[in-house]
C-alpha cells in the first residue's frame, strides 16, 4: 500500500529508534504513521548482537587513537578498516574524527553519552512494562576479556571512566575467576571486567517486530515508501516519494545510515557514515554461552539470540554501496572456535550491517535547523538499540513543545564546522 494524503505526525524509518518513537508518539495521543522503504527492522536493527551495551559511555574518537589508527585502517581484516575505494570520500568525516580526539571535546562526549545512557536506561524498564515485553530480554551480564596482566592494565582508565559514571562492575584477575561467569574459555584469557547489569534482547529483530506489533494494535500504520526528500511547508512538511507527494504537520527522520540524504534535501549537510558491522548467526548453540563476551582487543562479541548464538563486531568504514567483504566475517568466526571450548562453526548465517555513525559517536537529536517541524533522530552507531528508548521520549519531548529531560546541545546536527 502506497502512503497517500496528510497525516498527524510521520515517521521515516521502521528500525528500532523508528518504531520505539512511533510507539512512543502513539502513546502520547498523536496520530502516528511509519514509513519505510523496506519494513520493519530490514536493515541494521535485524542483525545486530541484540545488546543493551549502558556501559559503553567512551566514544570511539579517544584522546591518542589517531597515533594506532594508521595501523588499524591498514589492516582489511582488522578490528577498524578503511576501504582503500572509500578513502577520499570519508575524508571531512575523518577530519571531524580528529577534532573529536581532543581532550575537550571527548570529555564533553563521554558526559553527554553518560546522560543519555541513564535517561535510555530507564526509559527501557518503563518501556519493557508498559508493553510487558520481560519475556524478551535476557539480564545475564556481560564479560569483557583479556590476554595477559599488561592488556588489562591498559584498559584500567576505561575502568575508571565507568566507575566515575555509576557503572557497576567486578574486576576479575584470573581463568579461575572468569570460569566461575563463564566456563569453556581459553586459559589465555587471564582477566577480565564483568558488568552485571548488562542486558541482551532475545533477538534485535523479535524485539523491533513486538514493538511494531503494539504499535499496530494501537491503531498505529506501518506502509512501505521510498522516501526521496523533504520540503517544509508553511503548516507542515511535504514528503516526496517515488509514488508521489505526502505532507504531514510534523516529520521525524530516523532512517539510519540513509538519514543524512533526507537532511540534504533540506539543505543541511551532516557528516554521518557508516560503521560496516558483518556477523554470523549460528542456529543452534554448541557452546553454553552463560553471559555476553566482549573481546576488546580482537574488536568482536558474542551473543546469544533465540537458540543461537551470534559473532559479530568490528568496525569498517566504507560507506553504503561497496560490497561486503565477508572474509571479515569468516576471520571472527575462527577466532570464536580458538577461544570456546567445543564451539563448533557450522551452518552460519553470514551478514552484514550499516551502522550510522558520527564523528564524536553521539547521535544527531534535534530539530532541523531549516524548519521546527522535522525532527532528527539518527546516527547512534552501534548504540541504536541501546538508546532507542531515551531517543523516543527526547523524540516526543520535542514533537510537544516540552523541555527534554537531558540537554539536546551535544547531539545538535549542526555541531560540525565547515568542512563538510
Amino acid at each position: 500500500m502506497s502512503p497517500t494524503g496528510s497525516s498527524d505526525i510521520i515517521v521515516i524509518g521502521a528500525g528500532i529508534i523508528g518504531v520505539t518513537s512511533a510507539l512512543a508518539l502513539q502513546r502520547q495521543g498523536r496520530q502516528v504513521r511509519l514509513l519505510d522503504r523496506k519494513g520493519v527492522a530490514a536493515e541494521t536493527s535485524r542483525g545486530n548482537q541484540g545488546a543493551f551495551a549502558y556501559t559503553d559511555v567512551e566514544p570511539l574518537a579517544t584522546p591518542g587513537i589517531m597515533r594506532k589508527a594508521p595501523k588499524w585502517l591498514l589492516d582489511p581484516l582488522g578490528p577498524l578498516s578503511l576501504r582503500p575505494a572509500y578513502a577520499l570520500k570519508i575524508a571531512p568525516w575523518m577530519y571531524h574524527f580528529w577534532r573529536a580526539t581532543s581532550k575537550s571535546r571527548y570529555e564533553a562526549a563521554v558526559t553527554a553519552q553518560s546522560g543519555l545512557m541513564h535517561l535510555s536506561r530507564a526509559a527501557l524498564e518503563r518501556l519493557i512494562v508498559e508493553t510487558k515485553g520481560e519475556d524478551m530480554m535476557r539480564r545475564e551480564g556481560q564479560l569483557q576479556v583479556y590476554e595477559g596482566e599488561a592488556q588489562f592494565r591498559a584498559t584500567l582508565p576505561s575502568w575508571d571512566l565507568r566507575r566515575q559514571h555509576g557503572i557497576a562492575f567486578d574486576l576479575l584477575k584470573s581463568p579461575d575467576e572468569i570460569a566461575e561467569i563463564q566456563p569453556g574459555l581459553h586459559p589465555r584469557f587471564t582477566h577480565a571486567g564483568y558488568t552485571p547489569d548488562w542486558m541482551n534482547t532475545v533477538d534485535p529483530a523479535r524485539w523491533t517486530e513486538y514493538l511494531a506489533q503494539c504499535f499496530i494494535d494501537a491503531g498505529g500504520v506501518i506502509e512501505t515508501a521510498e522516501i526521496k526528500s523533504l520540503s517544509p511547508l508553511e503548516d507542515g512538511v511535504e514528503i516526496r516519494t517515488a509514488t508521489g507527494p505526502i505532507t504531514a504537520a510534523q516529520v521525524v527522520v530516523a532512517a539510519g545510515a540513509w538519514s543524512h540524504h533526507l537532511a540534504r534535501s533540506l539543505g543541511e549537510r551532516i557528516p554521518l557514515e557508516t560503521e560496516r558491522g558483518y556477523n554470523t548467526t549460528f542456529p543452534q548453540a554448541s557452546f553454553d554461552l552463560k553471559t555476553h563476551l566482549t573481546f576488546a582487543d580482537h574488536g568482536f562479541v558474542i551473543s546469544k539470540i533465540g537458540e543461537g548464538l551470534r559473532v559479530g563486531g568490528a568496525v569498517e568504514l566504507g560507506g553504503l554501496d561497496l560490497p561486503p567483504n565477508y572474509k571479515r566475517a569468516k576471520i571472527l568466526v575462527e577466532k570464536a572456535r580458538s577461544f570456546l571450548e567445543g564451539f563448533d562453526p557450522q551452518g552460519g548465517t553470514e551478514w552484514m550491517g550499516f551502522r550510522p555513525s558520527m564523528p564524536d559517536s553521539l547521535p544527531v537529536i534535534g530539530h532541523s535547523a531549516k524548519t521546527e517541524r522535522v525532527i532528527y533522530a539518527f546516527g547512534h552507531g552501534h548504540l541504536g538499540l541501546t538508546q532507542s528508548a531515551g531517543t523516543a521520549e527526547l523524540v516526543c519531548a520535542l514533537a510537544s513543545g516540552q523541555t527534554p529531560e537531558i540537554s539536546l546541545s551535544p547531539f545538535d546536527a549542526a555541531r560540525f564546522p565547515a568542512p563538510f
